[in-house]
């Protein structure tokens, strides 16, 4: 009901709301309590166990959204499984100057060229330790997003610290390396520079989490062709990395875009991006043959989205433009609708349906 309602005001709040004061003004009310909660999602077929940890259900919310760790607990009562926090980087920084953040509501999409505006690292830490606190905790698990600040010389410095701060209250770390709105950032892709990037992370994940290492995940632009994939993906089996995020925003822009929304600088998110994702995962599941977990993000908008990335491959989604456009309770939504999807291809739990398309290749082959 919520959602139905938000979507016949959106048209009005979309005239009424620069973007950015939209979300800022979300954050607060989450922040205050004033937000509505969602009915508790409790369906054993939903829950999902990854690196020991246990899912409520597989819907999340990317990073991006709460950079601050600010609102947690009231993003928890919207019915995510997972929240993932930041993108935090070691030092307070402003981002890209305003406007930054361009909605196209005919085509369910946005692109923004934020730059990892957030407070930094000790105010990250002071949320998200007030968060941990507070009892009762809510269900779900809070992945914290890191970055290099832009002027950073030396990225594998801000991550090390980051890492060395942030690792011990984590559920997941999740290593930003795609956004394309830090000068520099996606060239650590590259073979040599992600090798050494990952190895010293996982060097500090080992020395100051001995007794309990978050899973680390590695977040990848969906701007890769496939022998970069290809590489990557030895990258990431090489290196021990638990889950790859699949995927970022798009610097590509589709040519039935309105050429005024589409000549605006930054990454493309939204129904734009939906089958470029999935494509990715789908591949990314069959070069390492499902060994490493894939959380699958761009362009879930409905139950239906979500697991056609499940099928692709992904253990878990995110959600974020679909969040603008389909309201505040799309977790929710998604989730009430999986079961009967998983029940039309004869399955019963959510983790059988986990690449499902590339098994019946498998079989037909």
């Amino acid at each position: 009901m919520i959602n139905e309602l938000y979507r016949v005001l959106r048209p009005l709040l979309f005239r009424a709301l620069p973007p950015e004061t939209a979300h800022d003004l979300a954050l607060l009310a989450l922040r205050s309590g004033l937000f509505p909660r969602a009915g508790k999602i409790d369906n054993p077929s939903l829950r999902v166990t990854l690196w020991d940890r246990v899912f409520p259900n597989p819907v999340g919310l990317a990073g991006g959204f709460d950079k601050n760790a600010a609102a947690l607990r009231g993003l928890f009562g919207l019915g995510f499984g997972f929240i993932e926090a930041g993108t935090v980087t070691p030092r307070p920084q402003n981002g890209n100057p305003r406007p930054r953040i361009f909605r196209c509501p005919e085509h369910e999409a946005v692109i923004n060229r934020m730059g990892f505006p957030n407070q930094g690292l000790t105010a990250f830490r002071r949320n998200l330790e007030s968060f941990l606190e507070k009892r009762p905790r809510p269900a779900g698990l809070v992945g914290i997003s890191i970055g290099m600040n832009k002027a950073q010389t030396e990225p594998e410095k801000d991550y090390v610290q980051l890492v060395r701060a942030l690792g011990p209250l984590a559920d997941y770390l999740a290593i930003n390396v795609s956004s394309p709105n830090t000068p520099g950032l996606r060239d650590l892709q590259q073979k040599k520079p992600l090798t050494d990037l990952l190895n010293r992370v996982m060097e500090e994940r080992a020395r100051v989490c001995a007794a309990a290492p978050p899973p680390v995940l590695l977040k990848l632009m969906p701007d890769l062709d496939a022998p970069q994939l290809a590489e990557i993906a030895d990258v990431a089996q090489e290196c021990s990395v638990d889950g790859v995020i699949l995927t970022n925003t798009t610097l590509a822009r589709p040519d039935n875009l309105p050429s005024a929304f589409a000549g605006e600088k930054g990454g493309l998110s939204g129904a734009p991006v939906r089958e470029k994702s999935t494509r990715m995962i789908r591949d990314f599941y069959a070069l390492t043959e499902g060994k490493i977990p894939v959380v699958g993000v761009g362009g879930i908008f409905t139950a239906r989205d979500a697991y056609d990335k499940i099928r692709a491959g992904a253990s878990l989604v995110q959600v974020y433009t679909g969040f603008v456009y389909q309201g505040p309770f799309i977790a929710a939504d998604i989730c009430r609708d999986l079961p009967a999807l998983l029940h039309a291809d004869g399955l019963s739990h959510i983790g059988q349906a986990v690449g499902a398309d590339h098994k019946r290749k498998t079989t037909a082959a």
